[in-house]
């Protein structure tokens, strides 16, 4: 990741505690640390965040929490303990940000809920993402991402014909619900510095991947429709689509009419450009299948490299369909868009993480700590927050708050 090489990161200043666990929560927390937020990530004092336990593992050091919480300062910290419950309040007193993913209700029975901690700080913006959200008859419903895949209908969308509903490769709901979360937050941010109050954030995953389906929820809306399994190509527009090659598969996004006419002079097929039964898109759509036994035919007896490189070379929008190695080495996406970086880990050692997607030409993201250990930050956070010393620590830790 490239060095912060002027100006401090966007978020240099901004405090964040946060109190979310796995997937959602820790990827919001993530994007506000890598663009310099001081996010002080507050665990449980027995176990910690549920990924520390999982795969896969380098050295005994789970990958999966690594690159989740790097940039981040590691507390332990008891909520249930009356004087753990203190701290954090005395936290909270001097932080912009609460997160927190529990289940819609635990933070108010531990009288930590918004409305307790807009008391004690009026400026505190308390984002919370949860399976359905805080309103709601689902509101107490256990919400992870194949709960929100499945009842958003995206699993409903996601397959071949005839196949069965199929979740997408990753915890696409969890992205979501973390995206969301964090867009959520930096518009309260804004009106924040704007009136000097905060707000409550309340995300859904099921919401955010319903949201994420934009034209498939219209079909049926609008035209009554139900949406079903088509595979690779899309509902709106054709050919836009995977293809066979002679040695693999690759797409193909030939999105608007004069993509298309670009397409039929590469196959040598320029009579299609004024077949009525494929002139506009609408046409080619409603003839998917037709046009597909067209491109499939052109294609077949080349390589994907050959046929990607005629659409390219024509300004046709074009791709191979790359596995997870072919990403990590390839040179645009991996090496000049920095999208995985090599970094030390003092119990994993030299380990590579996902880089940051976000890129700011004044202010960088990067990469500049590894994930804490459980605890590790203790006595640096709570003696320059708190002004607590290593012997208060060290009672405080024997009578269960931290």
């Amino acid at each position: 990741m490239s060095e912060n090489k002027g100006e401090s990161g966007a978020l240099d200043g901004l405090t964040v505690l946060d109190l979310t666990r796995v997937l959602a929560g820790p990827f919001c927390s993530m994007l506000f640390a890598d663009m310099g937020a001081n996010v002080i990530k507050i665990e449980e004092p027995s176990k910690g965040d549920d990924t520390r336990g999982m795969g896969p593992f380098k050295n005994g050091e789970s990958a999966y929490y690594m690159n989740l919480n790097r940039n981040k300062k590691g507390v332990t910290l008891n909520l249930k303990n009356p004087k753990g419950k203190k701290i954090f309040l005395d936290l909270v007193k001097k932080a912009d940000v609460v997160l927190e993913n529990y289940r819609p209700g635990v933070m108010e029975k531990l009288g930590l809920g918004y409305d307790a901690l807009k008391e004690i700080n009026p400026r505190i913006i308390y984002g919370a993402v949860s399976g359905f959200g805080h309103t709601g008859p689902y509101t107490q419903r256990p919400g992870y991402d194949i709960i929100a895949q499945a009842m958003s209908g995206l699993m409903s969308t996601t397959g071949w014909p005839g196949g069965s509903p199929t979740r997408t490769g990753t915890a696409i709901g969890d992205v979501l619900g973390g995206l969301s979360l964090a867009v959520g937050i930096f518009s309260a941010i804004y009106r924040q510095n704007r009136t000097g109050l905060g707000q409550k954030v309340d995300i859904s995953l099921v919401d955010s991947t319903v949201a994420s389906l934009e034209i498939i929820n219209m079909i049926y809306t609008i035209e009554g429709r139900l949406p079903g399994r088509i595979g690779n190509r899309y509902e709106s527009t054709y050919p836009y689509d995977s293809f066979k090659a002679a040695d693999g598969e690759l797409v193909i996004g030939a999105g608007n009419n004069k993509l298309w006419q670009k397409l039929c002079d590469i196959m040598n097929r320029p009579e299609l450009k004024e077949d009525p039964r494929y002139l506009n898109v609408r046409d080619r759509v409603e003839r998917h299948a037709e046009v597909k036994t067209v491109i499939d035919g052109w294609i077949a007896p080349m390589t994907a490299d050959d046929v990607l490189k005629r659409l390219d070379d024509a300004g046709i929008p074009c791709a191979p369909i790359y596995d997870i190695r072919q990403v990590v080495e390839d040179p645009h996406i991996a090496g000049a868009r920095e999208m995985f970086v090599e970094m030390e880990h003092p119990v994993a050692g030299k380990i590579k993480l996902t880089g940051s997607h976000i890129k700011l030409s004044a202010t960088p993201s990067s990469i500049r700590t590894s994930s804490p250990s459980l605890g590790q930050h203790n006595e640096e956070v709570y003696g320059e927050y708190l002004g607590l010393s290593p012997e208060e620590l060290s009672t405080l830790k024997q009578e269960g708050a931290l």
